[in-house]
């Protein structure tokens, strides 16, 4: 067999794969279109009522601020800022911002607190998008949350600075990403790197009072992180959390005693956060911020609810739009918050000043609602014909009510008032709604791309070998026919007869060249020039008897089942539990089928030690269970201790054990590794790989240990030796990713472990190097060679009574020795990436994935017979779906969840604290992070064979 075909095969399944996910995603991953129109001040949208504020030759509305002050406390959760001094012992985010009650108490007609509620995804930069355009982002949106690119949408930002108002910035870079070159002055701080809880927000203060004073500013943004990094780091319920809370109070304080009197102050969260201080998701904790409103001038002309009124973000931009003066931007779709256009003068004069300002956000949400249903059909006709005859009645009686001499009656404004925020909640709620919509015929193709292409490995795999073709034929006919499927919807797309984009072409190609492998399959079937010989009794028989081989019965029903109830969103969020009863559910399968057919009778040691593995994979399914978080649908729930970092323990005694017991596991990593590989004799070679086990693994050991005793130390301290701290947090990290990648390196250029010597020889004979490919994939033939040629030269020698012998160490193992190497250097980086206490987790999931290991050679031991001895290349499905399985149970015992807000970003400055220049790095870093279970079981799936020869 020749590499070039078989490498093209793969790349051309990998096509396959890579077509049936884009597919799926691109009716999964909706984007809505982005509109490029923008307001001006030309537009006619301003009316006004008999008595209202004219237009007095501002744009649309005259402003009622001239500056105004917006200060952004990520993540700054509505239960941060309200107060209540009913708490005899508040938590350490309860009570911390006394000063914006102090201010609502005193001071009820110039200030107010409101719940923010935040749209999802939660993460920053949708949220910046969310309260500077006014519009929605999509679930696909959050992906850019890391790749920001500029805004193209009309915003508040460009509407200020086209209109000669000047923005100034402070805060966090994100800002300088999505509006390049939009600010009057900036000052951008790094903000990605969440372990850092004060560069920001130190860099903020430096500037913020002398801007403040220096009035050469309409709108001053400043963007505050130390609560997000603070939450992400330590959880809101941390000693840190009320020292940031305490600081932003003090900060508030500072800044209302600079602000002039014709100054409008905004405090805002841009999300909330989780109970382990996570966000990006959709529960009630995320979505939920604070908003606080406040000037020295007097804003409202009655006192607040009881209860806060929820305002959702979007409502912020046409508010903040129209109070300074400027446009609202064209896709805005929130609904201005009536309370701060309220006039002087009585209820009647503040029902007109508000009208005024409500007509002008209708007919600018119409205006773009028009616009965008010519652009795209993700809202259907129906709802904007009952948007349109909403509209058009509130513009009617606003008209009458405009043609009536004298000022309207009060319930008349108040009936047209209702009418307007009626068009606008439900114009919101209908796009919220489309814009959230599947395509279900994409994805359903997509699966279904996506199960033939898995049958095609199938196939491939068990079947390819006995019809005869080769490689090149069997890729001959799908590139033709792929070729075809992507020609003919191409030339209809550029003809015009139908609308193609590349997904679907990707698909189509995929698709075609799929059907020419099962066709010439199915051409090529062995029983085409047999038909009668294929229905014998003996035929039926082979194929039952290969079929039961393959392993694909009962397991397979199993691996079916969990695939089927992945469409269930209820077992989605119950995997965590399932995957391990399904686990273990197959095990025991496989020990009651091999009782029943009488293996385990007589007590063998094969027998009894696969009982033994039997209670230590259950065991450990138990025990991954400690390390388990919590999902926001599972109220019920509460998420593992084990998760914090061992910073967040207040006990110095708790936390010495803890670490003690972290670094047992790294013992056990590296003693374990280098006691198997002696055992089977592969530390016996001089070869670099084998001097790398023997003094790298302690040295790693030894990096990441001091690594874990730096960040398991208190802030307060680690302040204090800020210094040598910094270069140990990067030093130790980068020794480890290094040493990593040094053994991975040899393991790579010399990977055969075994050393081969006479018995009439010096000790430090040379191993046998193999010189190709082809000699590497037959390493043990050679060696039986080598071990045949000295031994026959060496009997003609041969003393009296003597004889000579030679000794090849390592050869049982010699396939899984390297594979071993590899896995245990990744276990290294994956627990640095990881809290300390998760390596508990790992050394569970070595376990376990030994103990899988050899209950499949013992297994395979016990079911092979005197007459047939089983292969042990070949792997039965049950292996594999147990390895499958395994390594989703561990992805959820390493501390992970399918949703946003269970990722670890902090991966992504494990070795740099100063952040990176590209995404490419922290995404490795944190894609390593995620899958750290699938990438370690799909890795040691490949020793399994290996390990039978050992094991048999």
């Amino acid at each position: 067999m020749q590499r070039l075909p078989v490498l093209l095969f793969l790349a051309w399944t990998c096509f396959l794969f890579f077509s049936a996910i884009g597919l799926f995603t691109s009716g999964f991953l909706l984007m809505r279109v982005e509109l490029a129109n923008r307001s001006s001040c030309s537009d006619p949208l301003a009316t006004s009522l008999p008595g209202a504020r004219g237009p007095l030759g501002s744009c649309w509305l005259p402003r009622r601020f001239p500056k105004a002050v917006l200060v952004i406390i990520d993540a700054l959760k509505f239960e941060f800022a309200q107060y209540d001094p009913s708490r005899r012992e508040p938590r350490p985010y309860e009570n911390k911002l006394g000063f914006l009650h102090q201010l609502a108490s005193l001071q009820p007609l110039h200030a107010r607190l409101f719940r923010f509620r935040a749209d999802p995804p939660t993460t920053t930069m949708q949220r910046i998008k969310g309260i500077t355009t006014g519009s929605l982002p999509t679930f696909i949106d959050a992906g850019s949350n890391f790749a920001s690119y500029a805004i193209q949408e009309d915003n508040l930002v460009w509407q200020l600075a086209q209109n000669g108002k000047r923005v100034v910035f402070m805060g966090d870079d994100t800002w300088d990403g999505l509006f390049p070159q939009a600010f009057h002055r900036s000052y951008f701080f790094p903000s990605f790197n969440v372990k850092d809880l004060h560069t920001v927000d130190d860099g903020i203060l430096q500037h913020l009072y002398e801007t403040v004073d220096g009035g050469e500013w309409e709108l001053l943004i400043a963007h505050f992180l130390g609560v997000d990094h603070c939450g992400h780091k330590h959880g809101p319920d941390h000693p840190e959390m009320a020292k940031k809370l305490s600081q932003m109070n003090d900060m508030l304080r500072s800044l209302v005693d600079h602000l002039a009197n014709d100054t409008l102050l905004l405090v805002a969260g841009d999300h909330g956060m989780t109970g382990t201080g996570d966000h990006g998701g959709d529960s009630e904790e995320e979505v939920n911020a604070a908003l606080f409103v406040y000037s020295k001038a007097q804003l409202f002309q009655s006192h607040p609810p009881q209860e806060p009124e929820t305002v959702p973000q979007v409502n912020l931009v046409p508010t903040l739009a129209l109070l300074l003066g400027v446009p609202v931007p064209y896709s805005n779709i929130g609904e201005v918050m009536a309370e701060l256009f309220s006039a002087e003068g009585g209820a009647a004069s503040s029902l007109l000043a508000q009208l005024e300002a409500y007509s002008i956000n209708a007919r600018q949400v119409d205006r773009f609602l028009r616009s965008y249903s010519r652009a795209a059909q993700d809202i259907s006709a129906e709802k904007l014909r009952r948007l349109q005859d909403l509209f058009s009645a509130a513009v009617e009686e606003h008209e009458q009510l405009s043609a009536q001499p004298g000022p309207p009656a009060l319930p008349h404004l108040e009936h047209l008032r209702g009418r307007f925020r009626r068009y606008l909640q439900e114009a919101r709620a209908v796009c919220a709604g489309s814009w959230a919509r599947f395509h279900p015929a994409r994805m359903l193709a997509g699966c279904a791309l996506l199960t033939s292409s898995c049958v095609l490995c199938y196939v491939a795999s068990r079947v390819a070998s006995g019809l005869s073709f080769s490689y090149r034929r069997l890729l001959l006919y799908p590139v033709l026919w792929g070729v075809v499927g992507v020609a003919l919807p191409g030339l209809a797309h550029l003809l015009g007869w139908a609308a193609v984009d590349l997904v679907l072409l990707s698909s189509w190609g995929a698709a075609a060249s799929q059907c020419a492998f099962f066709w010439h399959c199915w051409t090529k079937r062995p029983w085409r020039s047999h038909s009668a010989s294929a229905c014998s009794p003996s035929v039926g028989t082979s194929l039952r008897q290969r079929l039961r081989a393959s392993g694909l019965g009962l397991p397979g029903g199993i691996l079916l089942a969990r695939c089927g109830a992945m469409l269930s969103d209820s077992f989605v969020v119950a995997e965590a539990q399932v995957a391990p009863f399904l686990l273990a559910s197959l095990v025991l399968l496989l020990v009651l089928h091999l009782h029943w057919e009488g293996r385990l009778e007589g007590g063998s040691p094969p027998a009894l030690r696969l009982l033994g593995l039997l209670g230590v994979v259950l065991a450990c399914a138990r025990l991954s269970a400690l390390f388990r978080q919590c999902r926001e649908e599972t109220p019920c729930c509460r998420s593992s201790t084990l998760l914090a970092p061992l910073s967040s323990l207040q006990d110095p005694g708790a936390k010495n054990s803890c670490y003690l017991l972290c670094l047992a596991v790294l013992a056990c990593l590296a003693w374990g590794v280098r006691r198997w590989l002696r055992h089977y004799g592969n530390l016996n070679s001089p070869s670099a790989p084998v001097l790398f086990v023997r003094w790298g693994f302690p040295l790693l050991a030894i990096c990441v240990g001091g690594y874990w005793a730096i960040t398991s130390g208190a802030e307060e301290a680690l302040v204090k030796l800020h210094a040598w701290v910094q270069l140990a947090l990067v030093a130790f990290p980068q020794a480890i990713f290094g040493l990593v990648l040094v053994g991975l390196l040899l393991v790579l250029w010399d990977p055969v472990t075994v050393f081969v010597r006479d018995s009439r020889e010096p000790a430090e004979a040379p191993i046998v190097s193999p010189s190709s490919q082809a000699e590497l994939q037959h390493v043990i033939p050679q060696l039986y060679r080598r071990m045949q040629q000295s031994l026959k030269s060496r009997l003609d020698e041969a003393k009296s009574g003597g004889r000579a012998t030679v000794a090849a160490y390592g050869l049982g193992s010699v396939y899984s020795a390297a594979l071993l190497i590899c896995l245990a250097l990744l276990g290294f980086l994956f627990m640095t990436l990881h809290s300390e206490r998760l390596s508990l987790a790992f050394l569970l999931l070595f376990l376990e994935a030994f103990a899988l290991l050899w209950m499949h050679a013992c297994a395979v031991a016990l079911s092979s017979s005197s007459s047939s001895q089983a292969d042990p290349f070949v792997v039965p499905w049950y292996a594999l779906i147990a390895w499958a399985l395994a390594a989703a149970q561990f992805f959820y015992a390493t501390g992970h969840q399918p949703v946003f807000p269970a990722i670890h970003w902090n991966a992504a400055f494990v070795g740099f604290q100063q952040g990176h220049e590209t995404n490419l790095l922290p995404a490795l870093l944190v894609g390593a992070n995620t899958f750290a279970s699938h990438i370690l079981f799909a890795g040691s799936r490949l020793p399994i064979a290996s390990a039978l020869a050992v094991c048999l």
